[in-house]
């Protein structure tokens, strides 16, 4: 069965670039040139990826980001000229899944849909139940094979990145991971300079599983190290 990816991009020429690109890789594609036809396209169908500019017509990428995060869980990944640090901070705050900066190599793109996409799809199809899957520290319930994560009595909706982050820490409980190691873990490529990716997504899951996310209990910073998971 083919993934469909919605490709949200004003730009006729980078949009067919990427029609044909991802043809290529045996995908379905459906195309949406602004924010009010992408919204549109979500309503008539399902999805397994978006790819999103962030400066489209209409209703801009930022606002196109934060609908979806609204309702849907699918992977997001941002494609725009916008290559400042606060730009990425914003969009992965928003709740981007990944964030690539004009110019790109395709080789580049179609290796970060291939990885977004097999997370994606494990983590939806992937619907057995068992009950030695389920781990527990303190209120938080994961299930390893579900994908579904509870806090206390309410059910959390995590991002495959937010779960895969949450699913390190749980997995090892006495351990202190840099934010290196864990973007190594997590994105599976070489740790350079972008901390604040990790950041952002801590930020994001504590404000998600915490009671208090200026003072987590679950995932706490180890001062000039990294994070790890908090005693219960």
């Amino acid at each position: 069965m083919q993934s469909k990816i919605l490709i949200v991009e004003d730009d006729r020429e980078i949009h067919e670039l990427l029609m044909t690109c991802l043809h290529k890789e045996n995908y379905q594609t459906v195309s949406a040139y602004d924010g009010e036809a992408a919204l549109h396209q979500l309503k008539q169908s399902d999805f397994e990826l978006i790819i999103l500019d962030l400066m489209i017509p209409k209703i801009e990428g930022y606002e196109v980001l934060r609908r979806i995060r609204e309702k849907h869980n699918i992977p997001v990944l941002i494609l725009s000229a916008k290559g400042e640090e606060v730009d990425k901070m914003i969009g992965l705050g928003l709740g981007a899944d990944d964030y690539v900066t004009k110019p790109f190599g395709l080789g580049e793109l179609t290796a970060r849909v291939r990885a977004m996409l097999r997370r994606y799809l494990y983590l939806n199809h992937n619907t057995f139940t068992d009950t030695s899957a389920i781990v527990r520290h303190g209120d938080i319930a994961m299930n390893y094979q579900t994908y579904e994560v509870e806090v206390g009595a309410s059910k959390v909706t995590l991002t495959a990145k937010e779960f895969d982050i949450l699913k390190l820490l749980l997995s090892h409980p006495s351990r202190v991971f840099t934010k290196s190691q864990i973007y190594q873990a997590i994105w599976k490529e070489d740790y350079l300079t972008d901390e604040n990716t990790v950041t952002v997504h801590i930020r994001r899951l504590r404000i998600k599983i915490e009671l208090d996310p200026s003072q987590p209990k679950y995932i706490q910073t180890v001062w000039g190290i990294g994070y790890k998971l908090g005693e219960v």
